[in-house]
Formats: structure tokens, C-alpha cells, sequence
């Protein structure tokens, strides 16, 4: 009798024992909540990178909206300039996939391409560095005290190496920006 009795007890005691393991288990988590600072904003997604070229007012990298259309990302490049080829623009309504290339034609004999006016970073103002993109006032004021400090700039690149502007803010200001 023993002998039936005890591997019996074993049994139900084993599957008592794991009923109860793994309700503990899935009762407390395994890693503790992330606690997030009061007044923290969460950024939103980062959108589909678009780049836009050709009779725009303002050529460049652009973030636009997930479904974002080619009139949002030329509409964020400052909309298209008096020589733009109107029977050739792409398609307006066009969906945007992430990566592309909005082109939009000047009319045959137009003046040669759009000419950019860039910044010096050694010499502007903290209000003429704040209207570039990617620049903040309080950021155009931090590139103006690291001038101070420490003489001026040696590479369009410190800004992201010492000043930490992300890369995908300093791939769209670049170029705006000169020594």
C-alpha cells in the first residue's frame, strides 16, 4: 500500500508545487516598471525622412508625417518656386515612402539651380542661428559661448561632437552652415 501511496502523494504534490510556482511567477514582473519623470514629454515617432530637391524654396532633408503625400514634404521645403515646371511636378498626391527623393523640375531656361545662402558659425548672431533648422534659440545660444570659450569652430561637425545635436538635425543644417 506504501508503495501505491507515496508516488501518488508525490505526483499531486509536484503538480501542486508548480501551480503555485507558476503562479508566483507570472504574478510578479520581471523587470520593475520604468518610471518616467513627471513632466517628461514622450517625443512623438520620428516620421519618414524625405529628401526634397530641385525649384523648391528651401532644398533639403525633411521629416514628414507616417502617410505623409509629395505636396506635405515640397509644402515643408517652403513650396515651389516661380520656376517650377508645372507639367513636369511628381505626383502631389503621391504617398511618401522613407528614404525618397521629391524632385521637382525647373522650367527649361530657368536661372541655375536654387542658390543656398549659408551661415558662417564663427560669425552669426544667435538670432541668425536660430532661424536655421535644427537650431533652437537656446541652442543657437550654446554655439555662440562655445565660440567664446573656446574661439570659434574648427568643423561643421563639432556641433553634434561636443555641442550633442543629433545627427538627423545636423544632416539638415549642415547645409545651411560654413566656418
Amino acid at each position: 500500500m506504501l508503495a501505491l501511496g507515496l508516488p501518488m502523494l508525490i505526483a499531486i504534490g509536484a503538480v501542486v508545487g508548480a501551480y503555485f510556482y507558476s503562479m508566483s511567477a507570472s504574478a510578479a514582473p520581471l523587470h520593475p516598471p520604468i518610471q518616467i519623470a513627471p513632466g517628461l514629454q514622450v517625443p512623438p515617432p520620428s516620421g519618414l525622412l524625405v529628401d526634397v530637391v530641385g525649384a523648391v524654396v528651401h532644398p533639403g532633408l525633411y521629416r514628414v508625417p507616417r502617410g505623409g503625400r509629395v505636396y506635405d514634404a515640397i509644402a515643408a521645403a517652403g513650396g515651389m518656386t516661380a520656376y517650377a515646371d508645372s507639367t513636369r511636378v511628381p505626383n502631389l498626391a503621391g504617398r511618401l515612402k522613407d528614404g525618397e527623393q521629391i524632385k521637382v523640375p525647373l522650367v527649361k531656361g530657368a536661372p541655375g539651380g536654387t542658390v543656398i545662402n549659408r551661415t558662417s558659425l564663427n560669425t552669426a548672431t544667435a538670432e541668425e542661428l536660430a532661424l536655421l533648422p535644427g537650431f533652437t534659440d537656446a541652442f543657437a545660444q550654446e554655439v555662440i559661448d562655445y565660440r567664446t570659450n573656446f574661439g570659434g569652430f574648427q568643423a561643421t561637425s563639432e556641433l553634434v561632437d561636443i555641442l550633442g545635436m543629433s545627427e538627423s538635425d545636423f544632416i539638415i543644417a549642415r547645409r545651411y552652415l560654413t566656418l
